[in-house]
């Protein structure tokens, strides 16, 4: 259907004119070619320049933004190296002291537990003196009691007084030591 229409616009009208649609008169083709002309030359003149300018200025600016983002990427990356390092030497830093933690507090330990049996044995050694004196108290009283009631004993045996404290004392001393000695061996079979 298009190509009927301009085939009939093509054709020279009827009446016996021969202008046609699509092919202007000369004086039409003439004014537009100047006007075509003059246009042409205002873009060429005063657009061309302004676009030329701002496309300049669009690749400047998208360049310049490339060459930041490549020098902000290069300065991530040593940042992010610098980062890694010093999170890699915080690491080693944390091993090292716990390691160290622990030696110390195994020494701590060990020097605690050497003070404690310590003082446990000197609370045992203040024990077994105050044990051994206590007992050494309480034989020597025991012995002037058994040595009082012995001379007691064989004052109402033997019917008079022993009044010689020195003699008496020596033959209750003998007496007690033959007994010790006889616990003595029993204590040894």
């Amino acid at each position: 259907m298009h190509l009927a229409f301009f085939l009939s616009a093509a054709e020279p009208a009827a009446e016996g004119s021969e202008h046609s649609i699509l092919i202007p008169e000369l004086p039409d083709l003439i004014w537009g070619s100047i006007a075509f002309l003059l246009v042409l030359i205002v873009i060429i003149r005063v657009v061309m320049p302004n676009v030329t300018k701002a496309l300049d200025a669009r690749r400047d600016a998208i360049e310049g933004g490339i060459d930041r983002a490549q020098k902000a990427q290069v300065e991530a990356d040593a940042r992010k190296k610098e980062y890694e390092d010093a999170l890699a030497e915080a690491r080693t830093e944390a091993v090292r002291i716990r390691e160290q933690a622990r030696t110390d507090g195994s020494a701590i330990l060990a020097e605690l537990k050497e003070q404690a049996q310590a003082e446990a044995a000197r609370i045992v050694a203040n024990a077994q003196a105050t044990i051994e004196a206590e007992r050494q108290n309480a034989l020597a009283s025991l012995r002037s009691e058994v040595g009082s009631l012995a001379i007691t004993l064989a004052s109402g045996v033997v019917g008079e007084s022993l009044s010689d404290d020195k003699k008496a004392s020596a033959m209750v001393d003998r007496f007690l030591a033959d007994l010790e000695a006889d616990q003595k061996a029993k204590a040894k079979k």
